[in-house]
Parts: C-alpha cells; structure tokens; sequence
C-alpha cells in the first residue's frame, strides 16, 4: 500500500490504534507503542511506528502467540 505524504500521519495513527486494539484481544500490551515524533521532523514526514519496549513477560507472551499462529 503506498500511502502519499499527507496521508503518512493519518495512517500511521490508524496502524497503531489497531496494533493496540489486536494485541489487547490476546491481553498483549506494548506500552510504549506510538508514531515516532522524530520521524515527523523532515520536510517530507515518513512516520514510523515505534512498538517500543515491553517487559519479559510480554515479550513472552508475544513470542508464544506468534508461534502458536506457525503452520
């Protein structure tokens, strides 16, 4: 999907929100999961999502629903 500069913002935020929303369905929260500021600061915005950092137990949790989701 190519998403033109003054779109970026807008869906990077709607990629979050449904990041939080899936992770929450299987009780994964990533605290500090966001749009990266920083990203914004250029000319032409290329805003990354920043997953951020999460204890060990949730990045277990994590790591077990991905490989739960292997074929």
């Amino acid at each position: 999907m190519v998403v033109r500069s003054p779109e970026r913002l807008r869906a990077a935020e709607e990629v979050v929100a449904q990041l939080r929303k899936g992770l929450g369905v299987v009780d994964v929260t990533l605290p500090s999961l966001r749009v990266d500021v920083v990203s914004l600061a250029s000319e032409a915005p290329y805003p990354l999502v920043d997953l951020g950092r999460c204890n060990l137990d949730t990045a277990m949790r994590l790591a077990a629903l991905l490989q739960a989701l292997k074929p």
